[in-house]
């Protein structure tokens, strides 16, 4: 555990990218959106979708997670094995952290009337549109998904560079092609549609947990096979 705990310090040397860019970035997008919505002046229900700013960012953070930083760290002789796992904890106190920031915010944007501009930024409906303690698990859920995804992206990149990245995104595409045509085909798509209609937000976020799983097995196991 203890060499974990390092590779996570290891990871926030470079504190402008896990903290302070995210972090800055979501409040600056915030304040455009608080801007923007205060010049038009309507006095109705608004929301902005900004927030995903930060769950991408997340993803370029993964991504950077194994490809600027891989080579140093295992130069330093940790174990790939370590080192992911290290990073899976780094990106674990980063979802809390963030998850918590966007609980607290989105209590005092509903005790504000949306900041006085009936404007959601902190709320997302279906997603982020539960009681504080489902926005905070929802959110941490989905915030890890981003950065092992990312990670996974980045595994790639060094193991297989462009072409792999390609190849992966790829491969991706005609799963989900492959899906579409076998709901198409078989008629299911009504079946698909009362699905996520009687799907909660708690069953979405187990939804979420799920792909967690996926995308941090596949991670694992394309971590195995880099060469730095």
């Amino acid at each position: 555990m203890n060499i974990l705990i390092k590779v996570a310090r290891y990871h926030l040397v470079d504190r402008l990218q896990y903290l302070v860019l995210p972090i800055g970035v979501t409040l600056f997008a915030f304040l455009v959106n608080l801007t923007v919505f205060a010049t038009l002046q309507e006095n109705k229900e608004n929301y902005s979708g900004g927030l995903f700013t930060l769950f991408v960012f997340m993803f370029v953070c993964g991504t950077l997670s194994m490809t600027k930083s891989l080579p140093f760290g295992l130069a330093l002789g940790v174990s790939r094995r370590s080192y992911y796992l290290g990073t899976i904890l780094l990106v674990a106190g980063l979802s809390a952290l963030y998850a918590v920031g966007i609980a607290v915010v989105q209590v005092i944007e509903e005790a504000t009337g949306g900041w006085g501009l009936g404007l959601n930024y902190f709320r997302v409906p279906w997603l982020l549109d539960g009681p504080w303690y489902l926005t905070l698990l929802t959110s941490f859920v989905l915030l890890t998904l981003m950065f092992v995804y990312g990670m996974w992206y980045g595994l790639i990149y060094r193991r297989a560079a462009v072409p792999g990245v390609v190849l992966f995104g790829a491969a991706q595409v005609l799963v989900l092609l492959g899906v579409v045509l076998l709901l198409s085909w078989t008629d299911s798509w009504p079946k698909l549609g009362t699905f996520f209609s009687t799907l909660t937000v708690g069953g979405m976020t187990g939804v979420l947990a799920l792909l967690v799983c996926v995308a941090g097995a596949g991670g694992f196991a394309t971590m195995r096979r880099v060469t730095v």
